[in-house]
C-alpha cells in the first residue's frame, strides 16, 4: 500500500518553544547570535586545521570532522526554528519533516561514534607514542570516519523508515521546535510500541556501546598517565584529553536524557530543553572548549590571524 493511501496529514505544524510573545525578540536574537558564533567558531577551526601543516595529524583530522558535524547538526534545526519564531505559519511538509528526522539522527549518531574514535586516537597517542603515526595512518583515520558516517546513516534510516510507515491522520501539531521521532509518535494513528522499542534497542545500543568504549579507553589512558614521570608530559596529555571529555560529557548527557530515560518520566518540555542544549548551545561551545584547552590550536589561530 502506498503512503498516500493511509496518510491524510500532508503538513505538520511545529508548535515551537513555550515562550511568551514579549520575549520572542530576545529569544530570536539570542539564538541567532549563538548560531552565528557556532558557524564562525567551527569554520575557523576547520580553516586553521587545513591551513596549518603542524595540525595535519589524526587528532586534528577527527576534530575537523567534529566541527563539520557540529555545523550540520545545528543547521539541520536552527535556521527553520529561527524562521518559525518570526512566522505565523510554522509549517513543514510531511517529507520535509521526515528528511529533518533522518538528517538530525544521521549527524547526531555519527558524531557520537566519532567521539569514541577520538577516544581511541588519544589512547593510541598516549599508550603507543612511537607507533602512533603507523597505527593511525591517514587511510585508517579516513576509514574510521567513513564507517562512523555509514553507521550513523543506517541508524537514522531505521528510525526514518519506521516513522514514515506510520499513518498520520491528525492532529498535525508537533509539540517541538523541529521534527524528532518521539513527538511524531504521539501523533501517529497506530500502535507505536515497536518504534519505541527500536529507540530503546537501536539508539540505546549505539549510545551505551560508544559510551562504554569511551570510558574503557579513558581508563586505559589514566593507567598510562600514571606512568608518565614528568609533570609537563602529564599536563600536555591531560590538556588534549580534558577538552574531549568536556565535549563528550555534554553530548552523552543530552543523548541519554532524551532517548534512554524511562518512558514514564518522558515529557516534551524536558525534551525541548535538552534539544536546545544539543542543537543550539553545545555546537557553539565545542569549538570554544577545544580552543581554550588546546595550546597548539591557540598558536595556529594566532598565526592565521597575523597572516590575515
Amino acid at each position: 500500500m502506498s503512503l498516500q493511501n493511509y496518510t491524510s496529514v500532508t503538513d505538520f505544524v511545529l508548535v515551537g518553544l513555550p515562550i511568551l510573545i514579549h520575549f520572542m525578540g530576545i529569544i530570536f536574537a539570542s539564538f541567532f547570535l549563538i548560531y552565528i558564533i557556532n558557524l564562525t567558531a567551527n569554520v575557523s577551526i576547520m580553516t586553521v586545521i587545513l591551513s596549518d601543516s603542524t595540525l595535519h595529524t589524526p587528532m586534528y583530522f577527527f576534530l575537523w570532522n567534529v566541527a563539520f558535524l557540529d555545523i550540520c547538526c545545528s543547521s539541520s534545526v536552527v535556521p527553520k526554528m529561527l524562521m518559525d519564531l518570526v512566522s505565523e505559519k510554522k509549517m513543514i511538509s510531511f517529507y520535509g519533516c521526515m528528511l529533518q528526522v533522518h538528517f538530525f539522527h544521521f549527524v547526531g549518531s555519527s558524531q557520537v561514534i566519532v567521539f569514541t574514535v577520538m577516544s581511541y586516537d588519544r589512547y593510541v597517542a598516549i599508550a603507543h607514542p612511537l607507533r602512533y603515526t603507523t597505527i593511525m595512518s591517514f587511510n585508517v583515520c579516513l576509514c574510521l570516519v567513513l564507517c562512523s558516517l555509514a553507521i550513523g546513516f543506517f541508524h537514522a534510516l531505521v528510525h526514518t523508515i519506521m516513522t514514515v510507515k506510520l499513518p498520520f491522520c491528525g492532529p498535525n501539531r508537533v509539540k517541538h521546535f523541529f521534527c524528532d521521532v518521539k513527538p511524531l509518535l504521539i501523533l501517529a494513528c497506530a500502535d507505536t510500541s515497536l518504534n519505541l522499542l527500536l529507540i530503546k534497542r537501536v539508539t540505546g545500543t549505539l549510545t551505551s556501546t560508544t559510551l562504554v568504549l569511551t570510558i574503557l579507553f579513558y581508563i586505559f589512558i589514566s593507567r598510562f598517565l600514571l606512568k608518565i614521570k614528568t609533570s609537563q608530559g602529564r599536563r600536555r596529555a591531560l590538556s588534549t584529553c580534558s577538552a574531549h571529555l568536556c565535549v563528550v560529557s555534554l553530548q552523552y548527557g543530552t543523548a541519554v536524557f532524551t532517548y534512554m530515560r524511562p518512558s514514564t518520566k518522558y515529557t516534551l518540555d524536558q525534551d525541548r530543553m535538552a534539544a536546545i542544549l544539543f542543537t543550539v548551545i553545545t555546537p557553539a561551545l565545542n569549538p570554544i572548549i577545544y580552543t581554550l584547552r588546546n595550546k597548539d590550536m591557540r598558536k595556529a589561530m594566532k598565526k592565521l590571524c597575523i597572516r590575515a
